[in-house]
């Protein structure tokens, strides 16, 4: 009796002092390491906010969660409709995640901009174990955004308050991840009248080159940063009036920077613009009649295609991305060619802030002598690779595995191939032929996702490409279904956008394997980094001339398997470079019925 006495008064006692112990947080690589299974080992969540879905949209109202809690999230798919003070719009995200708490439930009315509504985290990490992150719990309410710090306010009142017929814009968040952005290019002088979805602006994010457009009438009075100049979400970084006022009489904020992020809810503007990928205005059809959201007109851009040609199956006059995907693949429409992405000019467009002019040069050299050194600035796109796989060789055990190919018989092809006009490389052939080994070998094509391994049904293969602003691996989708000159096309094509900025999110984010191949800079072998959630990863080497037992000179390729020992056993990963070798080795078979494709290539 005692026992049981003693045992309800120490569960009584966890319990009442359950809210009163600090929670043990850990660094991200000792989270994504461990099963998330006791409340000391809490992931913190990525805020998402109430968006201005609207010009003049300064709250909202939750209509329904389309998603809900432990839903994966894909780019481009819907999160919730939000009543704005025009229509019922789509709130849809651009980064892939899960959602893991909803904070904000279905009908609360005037959700004030910027209000903290739900949280996400990463693919693999547990969602389960979600919290707070620092600082947000000043805007996680519509009442709780009014008793922001007077000072805060005091900051950006001018900003927040422009005169009528004013509107201050602010540094768009392009994707959730998003807390800074270059401005690579502005479109729009002052003085340039701007029509409903005019480009005002290319901006580089975190992953790419993105367009922000404005989707109401008005007139550009002042630009407030240059081009070639950081900047953080939030800042304003233009000023623009009504049509018909005097832009040269527009009153320039004094305070451009955001406020405090724990005041941000009740400090900062509604935004007057959003994005390339954002809804039409207000929820108003454009003239083809039909509503869609940014991932629809992503792909209505990408394949040069018109709304109104499409029939949309969602609530009425609504296009979804469904329909435009099935669109294409009925009628076999291919991507329309890109456009080469300007260089950021050096031009000053605008009144430049020292802080600008800070993050734009190099450090200047020492007054006692010439310096030996130059700095360079980190690129977003680098800064990010350098956080993911710092993680990934931190916290996924790698396991190597190697095989030398010979790759004779796989010259001799393309040899023939090319005396035919069909141009092919090695890394076709190995393109090829990983897509056809990963589908013999299934446990090689996971995922290692939330501590469990997910095994992919479309086999989607990642080809790293070196960009001056860092790697990025665009996706060759469907690989098994491709010829090897469609290969070759798709990743010529790839390879001239990534190196030009201008790949769209859906064309990188993904894949089911990735191939990192220096074989064309002499690189004989070398092992290379999974990149996560992905299991493995294969560094090819370039071909050699070497002497076999008899003394005949042959040529011969090292791969070099680099796996996830938790999702990958050794024999798995020795099966898989077995078949790659055998196919590589005789590679007709990769070439099998393409004969006749090329000869009408060639004619064609």
């Amino acid at each position: 009796m005692a026992q049981m006495m003693r045992c309800r008064v120490n569960l009584s006692t966890l319990k009442n002092s359950y809210n009163l112990v600090s929670r043990i947080v850990l660094p991200v690589k000792y989270q994504r390491s461990c099963f998330h299974t006791s409340w000391l080992l809490n992931v913190k969540g990525k805020e998402i906010l109430m968006p201005s879905l609207s010009p003049t949209m300064e709250t909202g109202t939750i209509v329904k969660w389309i998603k809900k809690e432990g839903d994966p999230i894909q780019p481009g798919d819907a999160l919730a409709d939000i009543q704005t003070d025009k229509a019922v719009m789509t709130f849809e995200i651009e980064e892939e995640s899960i959602l893991a708490k909803i904070i904000v439930p279905e009908g609360t009315k005037d959700i004030k901009v910027g209000t903290l509504i739900a949280l996400s985290v990463e693919p693999d990490e547990d969602w389960k174990s979600v919290e707070m992150p620092d600082g947000a719990g000043a805007s996680t309410s519509p009442a709780s955004s009014s008793a922001a710090p007077a000072e805060s306010a005091g900051v950006s009142a001018e900003a927040a308050e422009p005169p009528p017929g004013q509107v201050n814009v602010a540094m768009p968040a392009l994707s959730p991840t998003m807390t800074s952005g270059t401005i690579v290019k502005w479109l729009k002088k002052e003085g340039d009248e701007i029509n409903p979805g005019d480009a005002v602006a290319e901006i580089q994010t975190d992953k790419a080159v993105m367009t922000f457009e404005m989707d109401e009438e008005a007139i550009l009075a002042k630009l407030l940063v240059e081009e070639g100049a950081q900047v953080e979400v939030g800042q304003l970084i233009a000023v623009t009036v009504e049509k018909g006022m005097d832009w040269k009489s527009a009153v320039i904020p004094t305070a451009t920077k955001p406020a405090a992020k724990a005041s941000s809810s009740a400090a900062a503007p509604a935004p007057a613009a959003k994005s390339s990928s954002a809804a039409p205005r207000g929820g108003q059809p454009p003239p083809s009649g039909q509503v869609y959201g940014l991932a629809v007109k992503r792909l209505l851009e990408e394949y040069g295609l018109s709304s109104g040609s499409i029939k949309g199956t969602g609530r009425p006059n609504r296009l979804l991305k469904s329909d435009v995907l099935n669109y294409i693949q009925t009628n076999n429409i291919q991507r329309v060619p890109p456009k080469s992405a300007d260089e950021p000019s050096k031009t000053a467009v605008g009144a430049p802030s020292p802080a600008s002019k800070a993050t734009t040069q190099a450090r200047a050299p020492p007054k006692s002598g010439p310096s030996t050194y130059k700095d360079l600035e980190v690129s977003n796109i680098r800064a990010v690779i350098a956080k993911r796989l710092g993680e990934s060789k931190s916290v996924i055990p790698h396991s190597y595995a190697t095989v030398d190919i010979n790759i004779d018989k796989l010259n001799e092809l393309r040899g023939n191939l090319k005396a035919e006009n069909v141009k092919v490389s090695v890394n076709d052939f190995v393109t090829k032929a990983v897509a056809h080994a990963l589908l013999q070998c299934p446990d090689v094509n996971t995922l290692y996702q939330n501590g469990q391994i997910v095994r992919m049904q479309n086999i989607d293969v990642s080809v790293a490409v070196s960009t001056p602003s860092g790697l990025i691996t665009p996706i060759v989708f469907n690989t098994t279904a491709k010829s090897i000159t469609e290969i070759s096309n798709d990743v010529k094509t790839l390879a001239g956008k990534a190196r030009e900025g201008t790949l769209k999110p859906n064309e990188f984010q993904g894949g089911t394997f990735t191939i990192s191949n220096l074989g064309m800079f002499g690189i004989k072998e070398f092992s290379a980094i999974i990149n996560p959630p992905q299991t493995a990863i294969l560094a090819v080497g370039t071909g050699r001339d070497v002497l076999d037992t008899t003394l005949r000179k042959k040529s011969m390729m090292t791969a070099t398997l680099s796996y996830d020992s938790r999702a990958i056993d050794e024999d798995q990963a020795a099966n898989f470079l077995s078949i790659l070798r055998s196919m590589l080795e005789d590679p007709s078979f990769l070439v099998i019925n393409k004969g006749q494709q090329a000869m009408r290539h060639k004619r064609e």
